[in-house]
């Protein structure tokens, strides 16, 4: 088993190596090498900026104190040199945790009406509001690939997909904040269709996967696939609900099905329904071969039953609660206007104690 110095060692080396490759004018005849060299080198660059703070700090600390025992003038400087130290060593300990090998992915997240009606079809038209303003926030584009709408201006389903900026290159992407947003969110509010004031409760569900960069990393055989075409349905003009432009495609081993009906050619809608179904068998690949990774994502939705809540959305006390990491809030107004970053935050730091439980550390 690996030590934590050999660990390092071995980032380190590679930190070097992908450095080298940079420099190589013809790996950026690639652009999807260059691309995937580039996320990787900021990845590896945070473990050898903090091993380089580590370093510092340990020579800092003992010149201080050598410093101090010939001179007890240099005392009083010694706390601040240990705190620093401390500080080090523990952001070393985090860059070293295990990450979650598709956190640099952008992602095709999806919304589900469930139990609630019409209710639940409007909520999910909020909560897909709320990424939408969060993503625009964090500087996230959004594409919507693929909805259903409901009578009252709802959704029964839709996907979008949430890609980074253009040129950002940062270890993290979308999947690295989003992907703890899969599983029911649950609301309690006196709906419009409620004439007598009571509060209802109903549930939406979140689905999240990677997006697929490469198509080819997962292989589709046509004849896995049945593929059916029909009329859009909801609001259209031209050609949308008039002629046979929607498609729907059943992966056959997987029992997966996709539908699209937002484009105006069946090919448009083909395409897309194509993205969401790599992105789906990727994720379940994902989930079979990485048991971490399952385990990170037990959480997402399998059935929009309001029992297996990870949220809840309070209307009238305005407390958004997170029933996984225990966090609430009394700002449900803000989070829904998309300030979601402190919600989202307290999922990241209870999965990177874990990671670094789980390492030892």
């Amino acid at each position: 088993m690996s030590t934590p110095v050999d660990r390092l060692s071995a980032l380190l080396a590679e930190h070097a190596d992908v450095e080298r490759q940079l420099a190589d004018p013809a790996v950026h005849a690639d652009a999807a090498r260059a691309r995937a060299l580039g996320r990787r080198y900021a990845e590896l660059g945070r473990v050898a900026a903090a091993a380089a703070a580590r370093e510092a700090a340990v020579a800092d600390l003992t010149a201080g104190r050598q410093l101090a025992a010939e001179d007890a003038a240099f005392a009083e400087e010694l706390p601040a040199l240990e705190e620093t130290e401390r500080a080090s060593a523990d952001k070393l300990r985090e860059v070293l945790a295990p990450r979650d090998p598709e956190d640099g992915s952008d992602v095709i997240l999806e919304v589900k009406a469930g139990e609630g009606g019409e209710e639940s079809a409007l909520f999910a038209g909020d909560v897909l509001r709320m990424y939408l303003r969060w993503a625009e926030r964090v500087g996230w584009r959004t594409e919507v690939l693929s909805s259903t709408d409901s009578d009252l201006g709802g959704y029964k389903d839709v996907s979008v997909a949430v890609k980074r900026r253009s040129g950002d290159d940062s270890p993290d992407g979308p999947w690295a904040r989003l992907k703890f947003e899969g599983g029911v969110h649950r609301v309690q509010r006196v709906p419009v269709t409620e004439s007598q004031g009571r509060i209802h409760t109903s549930a939406v569900g979140v689905l999240v996967v990677p997006e697929v960069e490469d198509a080819g990393d997962v292989e589709i055989s046509q004849n896995d696939l049945r593929i059916d075409v029909f009329r859009s349905s909801g609001p259209g003009g031209q050609s949308v609900n008039t002629t046979d432009s929607a498609v729907r495609i059943t992966h056959l081993p997987t029992g997966t099905v996709v539908s699209c009906q937002n484009e105006k050619s069946q090919l448009q809608n083909r395409e897309q329904a194509m993205r969401i179904l790599r992105a789906r068998l990727r994720a379940a690949q994902l989930e079979a071969a990485e048991a971490s990774a399952a385990a990170a994502r037990r959480s997402q939705v399998r059935t929009v039953d309001r029992s297996e809540r990870i949220r809840t959305y309070n209307y009238p006390e305005n407390r958004i609660s997170d029933h996984r990491t225990g966090y609430k809030a009394y700002n449900l107004d803000q989070v829904l206007a998309g300030d979601l970053d402190p919600v989202v935050q307290s999922c990241v730091d209870a999965d990177l104690a874990a990671r670094l439980a789980d390492a030892g550390a």
